[in-house]
């Protein structure tokens, strides 16, 4: 049985049953509810959806692209990548989104914070510490909502505040029963298996249920994987939580359609992820140095973007 699929579509159901309906920033209109929660387990699979294709190549090359500090869109351009195409300017400027506070956040009087090269490092020296947390609410750079996305990225302001708002890394200790479950994944080798594991918890203020937290599932359980290879740890739970959790009007067909074949075909096995290569530095990794494992999943369901 899927469990990665199955969590995910029990909490579409659960917001198509209970969901408010409500108005939204893009005028589409939205069925709501406060305060979802979802877990997954990605010590042995990795919960990219398999109930309908989600764009692999999008999903790592946004990652680096955030790991990179960068937020002009010609490196996700040159790499087949037009997600964000629709929020920046005429420059390819989106203004100091995720890139920016992850790897450049401006203080007054520390000048420029890399968040990244800080949690690595705090990641190393005190693995139990409970401040591995890095935050993308900047109140200093939101946008204003009376302006455009591009105008706002143009006056310096984030094209758009970002809806994956912070995220915390949590380490624990694995016993010698832990390390053993992990054996077939290092050769059977018990001296190459980490004695710690590293989880991640992610707060998303605004959660597009059927086209971003998919998405973002994938993105930051790949990120866990990264972060817990450059710092010789094993990837062990990824834990969701959303605030506004939205089915866009729009998408209401699409996700009856994702919830009707899941129930009537299932969804196949997850699929696996490696790591190929350990780096130093997290913008130093490569889409070569990711390989995705039996990904056989449904046919994609597209949908329009709120914008």
């Amino acid at each position: 049985m899927n469990l990665h699929d199955r969590t995910y579509i029990r909490r579409l159901e659960e917001i198509k049953l209970f969901g408010k309906k409500r108005t939204d920033r893009t005028g589409t209109g939205t069925t709501s509810r406060f305060s979802e929660t979802m877990s997954f387990d990605i010590w042995d699979s990795f919960p990219l959806l398999t109930s309908k294709r989600i764009p692999w190549k999008a999903v790592v090359h946004e990652l680096l692209w955030f790991l990179k500090g960068d937020t002009n869109v010609k490196y996700l351009q040159d790499n087949g990548v037009t997600i964000w195409n629709e929020w920046a300017d005429d420059n390819g400027d989106l203004g100091p989104v995720y890139g920016a506070q992850w790897r450049n956040w401006q203080d007054p009087e520390a000048g420029s914070i890399d968040q990244i090269a800080e949690l690595i490092a705090n990641l190393k020296k005190d693995p139990f510490s409970r401040r591995h947390i890095v935050s993308a609410w900047n109140p200093g750079v939101l946008p204003d909502p009376k302006k455009s996305p591009r105008l706002n990225a143009a006056l310096g302001n984030q094209a758009l505040p970002p809806c994956h708002t912070l995220f915390q890394f949590y380490v624990e200790e694995l016993d010698e029963a832990d390390r053993k479950v992990l054996l077939p994944q290092y050769h059977n080798d018990l001296s190459q298996v980490p004695t710690l594991g590293l989880s991640c918890q992610l707060y998303q203020r605004s959660a597009d249920m059927f086209l971003g937290v998919p998405f973002n599932i994938a993105s930051y359980s790949l990120l866990t994987y990264l972060v817990a290879k450059t710092v010789d740890m094993h990837p062990m739970e990824f834990y969701w939580v959303g605030g506004d959790c939205h089915i866009y009007s729009n998408h209401e067909e699409q996700i009856e359609q994702q919830i009707t074949r899941y129930h009537d075909q299932g969804a196949p096995t997850s699929p696996t992820v490696k790591i190929l290569n350990k780096r130093d530095r997290l913008e130093d990794y490569t889409f070569e140095d990711i390989q995705l494992n039996d990904y056989n999943p449904l046919s994609a369901i597209k949908a329009p973007i709120a914008v």
